[in-house]
């Protein structure tokens, strides 16, 4: 076994909470990280593993408020810095980014979108994102641009596929290739 295949194991078995049903921050803890969010773009997992959609339920449920998602729960995992902190506009494209991969395609798409009406004036975003929808933190953020850049890729060529399963080759919807070929 190789070092990579040995350290991937490891993850997966230690780095599982069966209680939680999610992948969490650390070893033997019950926090989720929102960086788990890269686990099946890295390889680390599939998109569609039963471990994995579980542990995007997970997030949903603790760290997604209204469509933006939280780094993590600071209550939970205190990292010892002053003040609250918003939600952050790279995980949130990040977990875009994951429910796309899913197959989850219509939340992908409605948060993709929500998303969107947090930017500026000129199309940017902040590092995070306030209570009241306030741009906080680093502003512009290239990272969370990125992330932007990256779910929009993934998003839009998840929808291609979708409807190309639901219209064939031809661009044509099935029902209406079929109704086409009856009437000949």
């Amino acid at each position: 076994m190789t070092t990579r295949d040995a350290i991937h194991n490891q993850v997966l078995q230690r780095g599982w909470n069966e209680k939680l049903g999610a992948f969490v921050q650390h070893y033997g803890d019950t926090v989720l990280d929102s960086s788990m969010l890269r686990m099946a773009t890295v390889g680390a997992i599939g998109p569609t593993d039963p471990m994995w959609l579980s542990t995007l339920d997970a997030m949903e449920a603790e760290l997604v408020v209204d469509s933006l998602v939280y780094r993590y729960d600071p209550a939970a995992s205190p990292d010892g810095l002053a003040g609250d902190e918003g939600t952050f506009s790279l995980c949130t494209f990040n977990y875009v980014d994951a429910l796309a991969r899913a197959g989850r395609l219509d939340e992908a798409r409605l948060i993709f979108e929500k998303m969107l009406t947090y930017a500026n004036h000129v199309g940017l975003f902040s590092e995070e994102i306030g209570r009241t929808g306030q741009q906080l933190g680093n502003f512009p953020q290239a990272f969370t641009h990125l992330a932007l850049i990256d779910a929009a890729i993934t998003l839009d060529a998840a929808l291609d596929r979708a409807k190309s399963r639901r219209h064939g080759a031809s661009g044509i919807p099935a029902a209406r290739r079929r109704a086409d070929a009856a009437a000949t």
